[in-house]
């Protein structure tokens, strides 16, 4: 699995470099679009990275806590990197990887803890900008985005078995100050035994607020259902979260998550970084 990521990412890293774009083909390279990153938040950004250039949106920590009458599980992903690579003008390659996943389960009747850590899930995305592939364009941005994910975690970093879906990211920008962000999806999920695959669809849904220059602050929603066919829920959650672009290319965010229902991991905290070369 370490072979197969590092694999993928040397591919990506070689693509990006100077004899693969439009350095050394005799003209001028053309100006970078503005930084546009899929993280933080609930919501899929419809913008794509330029042809030719590598964007990385790493994870530095991300804790997240699911609690019931039973047991309380914690859980801790370091370096979740998301690579993406701008294959044309409207459309990129992705490649997500969460590097460790460290998990600690309590349960409370029997008194007993049991931990487990191991790598997650390699995720596998093409997203195809339909219109506006730059976030600085006025009024409505939409992309399609499928994926797949293999099962290539260890040790319960992962699901245990395949799944795929899709995202429709759009957004609507009024102003500089404001946008309306929505992503609906719909996914053949894991089973909750981690063999076989049922439906799961929702939405997110959030407005981005441009608060002073380089920082924007988020509140979104999220609601899904999973019909899983020993545990169908309906999960809801709601998320604050600021991003700080410390440079041009640099991006600095922190995010907060809620559960709005008893079937929904109850506090999620992350912070990362995000850089296009």
């Amino acid at each position: 699995m370490w072979k197969l990521y590092a694999g993928l990412s040397l591919l990506l890293v070689t693509a990006a470099g100077p004899g693969f774009g439009q350095e050394g083909s005799g003209q001028a390279p053309a100006a970078l679009r503005e930084l546009c990153t899929e993280r933080p938040g609930l919501t899929t950004a419809a913008c794509t990275v330029d042809p030719g250039h590598l964007q990385m949106e790493i994870g530095i920590a991300d804790w997240e806590r699911d609690k019931d009458s039973e047991e309380r599980q914690d859980q801790i992903k370091l370096g979740d990197v998301q690579l993406r690579y701008g294959l044309a003008a409207r459309s990129e390659l992705q490649l997500s990887w969460p590097a460790y996943v460290h998990t600690v389960t309590r349960d409370y009747r029997a008194g007993a803890v049991e931990r487990s850590h191991g790598v997650g899930d390699v995720t596998i995305g093409l997203k195809q900008n339909l219109r506006h592939p730059q976030e600085k364009a006025k009024g409505l941005a939409l992309s399609i985005l499928p994926y797949l994910s293999l099962p290539t975690g260890t040790h319960g970093g992962g699901d245990g078995d395949w799944s795929a879906g899709a995202v429709v990211p759009l957004s609507y920008k009024f102003s500089d100050l404001i946008t309306l962000a929505v992503s609906p999806r719909i996914e053949a999920a894991v089973d909750e035994d981690r063999s076989g695959r049922h439906l799961a669809f929702g939405t997110a849904a959030g407005l981005q607020l441009a608060i002073c220059d380089g920082v924007r602050l988020s509140p979104e929603v999220e609601i899904m259902r999973d019909r899983d066919p020993v545990q169908p829920a309906t999960t809801a959650s709601a998320a604050m979260s600021v991003a700080w672009k410390v440079a041009n290319m640099t991006q600095l965010d922190v995010q907060g998550i809620a559960g709005l229902n008893a079937a929904t991991p109850g506090v999620r905290l992350a912070l990362g970084v995000s850089h296009k070369f």
